[in-house]
């Protein structure tokens, strides 16, 4: 699994936590009807499809999963601007060595010894990627 399948499996992830805690609050109002709960029998049958349905109906907000992941970090990270900060916000290694494997799969081509240049392409490159997936990425961080 490649560097950027860690970030989208870990923000895809956050989004799916994100997804369940309405769950809750819809099973008490099933509660109210218990017999419709136990009916739809093809629990089998939703086991075997959720691989298939593993990534969310609608876009996932990119934003609202970092910010979330900075605020449980409880670092000051700036995600916005930052690879670094953007990876570990998520949890990951952000060390220069990850990087420059992301680069590769990103398809960098300049130097890799100018981790500077490199990191503003990284960011750029990786929420581009994260929109063409399925992510839903602020206009102003796409230019």
């Amino acid at each position: 699994m490649g560097i950027f399948d860690k970030i989208k499996g870990a923000i895809w992830g956050e989004a799916k936590a994100a997804e369940a805690v309405p769950a809750p609050t819809q099973s008490t109002a099933a509660t109210a009807n218990p017999a419709p709960v136990p009916t739809p029998a093809p629990s089998s049958t939703t086991a075997a499809t959720s691989p298939a349905t593993s990534a969310p109906a609608a876009p996932v907000d990119i934003a609202a999963i970092l910010d979330a992941a900075v605020k449980k970090s409880g670092q000051k990270l700036d995600w916005k601007h930052s690879i670094v900060d953007l990876m570990k916000a998520l949890g990951m290694d952000a060390s220069l060595s990850e990087r420059k494997e992301l680069a590769q799969e990103l398809g960098y081509t300049g130097d890799a010894g100018d981790s500077a240049k490199m990191n503003i392409f990284l960011h750029k490159a990786l929420l581009k990627k994260l929109a063409d997936n399925g992510g839903k990425v602020p206009a102003d961080l796409l230019d």
